[in-house]
């Protein structure tokens, strides 16, 4: 599958695709009390880990099931997102960027009825309990039916829909909690409402095609719609239906849907959490949240529910935001005028933390300036820990040669920089207790510059090894032999 542009009823196309190539395994009998989450874990820490589709899981109807570890891989990853599935590392965050830089518009198309309004459940008939929603983690405090999803509301002054992820636990039949980092989007047009003291009218997506699930991870400016934004991507519009209950646009190809209302949490709240969060640690511990009342489900026959079970090995949803948090942090600082980047990568074990920009030095503090404009932007900014340079020869995504590059270039002494009151999260498990209880979600970064000096980069020590064109060259060659 090289640059093939799926149909927006993705998924399910992506799953038959995946097994054909052997890229899937389907597991049948796993129970979703934890067994689903540490086989996800057990399986998605090896090399060319499969995606999990999880089906006849005890207590509930066949066909309703769970996908898992979808983004393991870069080659499944660009797949997903109808890109050649050759490209890998930096070559795949440049396409990736250069669709986010030519960005127009494509609006979503409102149709009648299609996959989501199989089967409906409205009223007393609403029964969360009914889905395999999963508990993954041994010290989470209840089952989440979101964790690759999407949070759909609309903003009451502007009239424009957002769509954001964000984590959502089951409480009771009919009532969830959703745990909203500050500063996000939906939790900013949320508050809206509740100034007014009125209820904020929400659609949660909980199984979700790639582009769209991309689309609502990714911070895009305020007033900009991830429905237009996927259009774009796709190259087609997004096919939504109007919510019954809501009047919220709700993707005609979904797989399942929640729709109700969010009251102002000194209304309605419940404790949410702990949950194994993609950090690698139950940071954000218990708090109440707000919470949604259910009023409508919207489901496919057999459904699918999508669902990340961040692994500290590979955090987040894996290299869908590794790619394209990389590729708008990259756009980010060259809008800034600082030219000749190279690459841009959030390293695997890490992500966030672990932010890495290759630059070809032009004088002096060129290196330095681009990582500080990279702390200034949104992407760049939010919750990271290590922003660290590396020279043009370095790529950015192989964790041997960054490190290489650090044991190599960087003097501890000089090399090394520290900002502080940088845009944090309850998430970030080195914030003490004394500064939570105080609601103090900052940290700070550090700087490391792996960079030949520029004042004296002609007479840094030649490095030997074969160059990108002599290593393909041989490879080519000897390709019966390298494989």
């Amino acid at each position: 599958m090289k640059g093939v542009l799926y149909h927006l009823d993705s998924l399910r196309t992506l799953i038959d695709d995946w097994v054909a190539t052997d890229q899937l395994r389907v597991i049948e009998g796993a129970d979703s009390d934890l067994e689903i989450g540490a086989l996800s874990e057990v399986v998605g820490s090896g090399p060319e880990a499969p995606a999990l589709l999880f089906d006849k899981i005890p207590g509930y109807p066949q066909g309703f099931r769970i996908l898992t570890n979808m983004f393991q891989t870069q080659r499944r990853t660009a797949s997903a997102l109808g890109l050649a599935d050759t490209l890998k590392g930096s070559a795949l965050v440049n396409t990736i960027r250069a669709t986010l830089e030519s960005y127009h518009p494509v609006s979503p198309i409102t149709i009648t009825s299609g996959p989501v309004t199989e089967n409906i459940l409205e009223e007393k008939h609403v029964d969360l309990f009914k889905f395999p929603a999963p508990k993954l983690h041994k010290e989470d405090g209840g089952r989440y039916i979101g964790t690759q999803d999407a949070v759909i509301t609309r903003d009451i002054e502007g009239n424009w829909v957002n769509l954001g992820s964000a984590r959502v636990q089951v409480q009771e039949p009919s009532v969830v909690t959703v745990y909203i980092s500050p500063g996000k989007q939906t939790r900013l047009i949320a508050e809206r409402y509740w100034e007014r003291k009125e209820n904020c009218p929400v659609a949660i997506v909980c199984g979700i095609e790639p582009v769209l699930f991309a689309a609502a991870s990714l911070g895009l400016p305020w007033g900009v719609s991830e429905y237009d934004f996927a259009g774009h991507f796709r190259k087609e519009p997004v096919r939504v239906i109007s919510g019954q209950h809501t009047g919220l646009p709700i993707p005609a190809d979904a797989e399942l849907v929640l729709e109700g209302e969010m009251p102002p949490p000194e209304i309605d709240s419940r404790p949410e959490g702990p949950f194994g969060e993609w950090t690698g640690y139950y940071a954000s511990g218990t708090r109440p949240a707000p919470v949604v009342h259910v009023k409508r489900i919207y489901y496919r026959n057999d459904p699918i529910i999508t669902v990340v079970p961040l692994l500290k090995i590979y955090p987040l949803d894996s290299y869908m935001s590794i790619l394209f948090r990389s590729a708008e942090i990259w756009n980010e600082i060259e809008k800034c005028g600082i030219t000749d980047v190279r690459g841009v990568w959030l390293m695997e074990s890490g992500s966030r933390f672990l932010l890495v920009i290759s630059i070809r030095q032009r004088y002096g503090g060129h290196a330095r300036q681009a990582a500080h404009v990279a702390l200034g932007a949104r992407e760049g900014g939010y919750l990271g820990r290590f922003v660290i340079l590396v020279d043009d020869d370095i790529d950015p995504s192989n964790t041997a040669d960054v490190l290489w590059a650090i044991a190599t270039r960087c003097d501890p002494e000089t090399s090394i920089d520290i900002v502080r009151g940088c845009w944090s999260s309850p998430l970030d498990p080195r914030i003490s207790p004394e500064r939570r209880r105080q609601g103090d979600f900052t940290n700070s970064r550090a700087i490391i510059d792996a960079c030949k000096p520029f004042t004296w980069i002609k007479d840094f020590p030649k490095a030997h090894g074969l160059e990108p064109e002599e290593r393909q060259r041989v490879l080519q060659k000897w390709k019966h032999i390298t494989g």
